[in-house]
């Protein structure tokens, strides 16, 4: 018998009580009793991004459906954004706005490496009618986190809007909209809000309505005048994903339950952990003193086929972590530890690791990883 573990990037791992709660009966998304739901989950939602003035919008889609959300609403034809392209998914905020005209001015950063705020500062200084600024909270392609708290005081130095992926990192790393002074943030249901895929969600924040107001690039379904005045009525513009709206109701509450700032502590101290066991096996973080709390990228063994070892340890031991991805396939390997995980989750993740290292030829002590792991955990 073969039990499966997911480990990946997204999709999560999801608790039995939101799986239950999805597997509800179906009830009609125009009643009293779906808005009664629907505004509970808008009220938690705004809790996990951590405002008090700002709206959440909940859109069927995946997170990148959110991200062109973001960017038809707030910017128009021509515009100049500066983008940081940090990996993969900072790539697609660059992809998505020369998509729709928007000129890009792009800020690269290596592969591994967080984008230095004073970097940013000085492309912004160079640009003239700069209008937006695009980043990414989690790469997940390399495993590094940013520092949106320092991006945006750069940003709001030069009262320009602020726009942030915060797909990954949601529930996970603090992103404090009010407080940092966010405009738009958008997340997705499948990670840190231990949901299935299928659900995108776009924080606005009151200070990019003047924005939004002016915006000419073409939106009907993305239109966030269309749901700000549908979530006026405790409803969605457009036919909701109802099943997965009532899982949310349940995993909300959990993160509720458990409290924001404890689910960012105990990311933390996971994430920790799994780095030890890595560097206890003698193998080289990706992302070095940058890495994200969301997932631990490995630098991968010379001499090894990754990729093929990661599906044999799916295949055969029903384990699944990811290889890297564009650049990177075949050079690192990643390991998701957010959303649904606890102490012995990342026990079995580097044990998992240890197995697939050891049978496909590195040389490695069984169980130093797991020890060093456990070390920290009980301490």
């Amino acid at each position: 018998m073969k039990k499966t573990y997911l480990f990946t990037p997204g999709p999560t791992q999801i608790p039995p009580d939101v799986v239950l709660a999805e597997a509800s009966p179906m009830i009609h998304h125009r009643t009293s009793e779906f808005s009664e739901i629907f505004s509970s989950v808008s009220e938690d939602l705004k809790y996990i991004f951590q405002t008090k003035e700002g709206e959440v919008f909940t859109f069927a889609s995946s997170g990148t459906g959110g991200m062109e959300a973001c960017v038809v609403n707030a910017l128009s034809q021509g515009a100049k954004a500066v983008v940081v392209r940090g990996g993969k998914f900072g790539e697609r905020w660059a992809q998505i706005c020369e998509t729709f005209g928007v000129n890009v001015v792009p800020v690269d950063v290596e592969n591994g490496k967080a984008v230095d705020p004073d970097v940013l500062d000085d492309t912004i200084k160079k640009e003239k009618d700069v209008k937006a600024v695009f980043v990414t909270l989690s790469e997940t392609s390399t495993g590094v986190v940013h520092d949106i708290e320092g991006i945006a005081k750069v940003v709001k130095g030069h009262n320009l809007l602020l726009v942030v992926d915060a797909i990954s990192g949601i529930g996970v790393h603090p992103l404090m909209m009010d407080d940092w002074g966010i405009d738009i943030a958008v997340t997705g249901s499948q990670k840190g809000c231990m949901l299935p895929p299928g659900l995108a969600f776009v924080c606005v924040a009151q200070s990019a309505w003047k924005s939004i107001e002016k915006s000419d690039l073409p939106k009907y379904y993305w239109s966030f005048k269309k749901m700000q005045k549908a979530l006026s009525s405790k409803t969605t513009a457009y036919t909701p994903a109802i099943t997965l709206i009532m899982a949310a109701g349940k995993a909300l509450s959990m993160i509720r339950e458990e409290g924001i700032e404890n689910v960012w502590s105990r990311h933390a101290r996971l994430a920790h952990a799994t780095r030890e066991g890595i560097k206890a096996l003698g193998l080289e973080l990706f992302a070095g003193d940058a890495s994200s709390n969301v997932l631990t990228s490995v630098i991968a063994p010379e001499g090894i086929n990754i990729d093929s070892a990661i599906k044999k340890l799916r295949d055969e031991a029903g384990v699944t972590i990811t290889g890297g991805q564009d650049e990177l396939k075949g050079k690192i390997f990643r390991i998701g530890h957010m959303g649904y995980v606890n102490e012995f989750d990342i026990v079995l993740a580097i044990s998992a690791v240890e197995k697939c290292l050891h049978e496909n030829g590195y040389k490695i002590e069984l169980g130093k990883g797991v020890s060093k792991v456990q070390e920290i955990l009980v301490g």
